[in-house]
């Protein structure tokens, strides 16, 4: 079953659920920042264990102590859709345990 593309008040909804994150264009996206570059390196692998326990997979950018995250769904035409906010969610609940902000 293909994963349909939610509206823009859906999608404005669900942001302000998730603080720290934005709409940038076809994409949802936030960037934290961390104490050291470790501990950034260390996010990016945490959140890449979780995209694969998903199936669904965002853009990262590890910088020196930032991580960025950008994500939206391919298979829904590059669209925002629901997936996109239950990786933000995990996301958000593991950004702590790394002193992410």
């Amino acid at each position: 079953m293909p994963t349909e593309p939610l509206s823009q008040k859906e999608i404005e909804d669900r942001l302000r659920e998730l603080p720290g994150w934005s709409q940038e264009g076809d994409r949802i996206a936030r960037t934290y920042r961390l104490g050291t570059h470790f501990a950034a390196a260390a996010m990016v692998v945490h959140v890449a264990r979780i995209q694969e326990e998903l199936n669904h997979h965002s853009d990262l950018t590890l910088g020196y102590n930032t991580v960025n995250v950008t994500v939206n769904t391919h298979d829904a035409g590059g669209a925002i859709t629901e997936k996109d906010f239950s990786l933000a969610a995990r996301v958000e609940e593991i950004a702590p345990s790394h002193g992410a902000d």
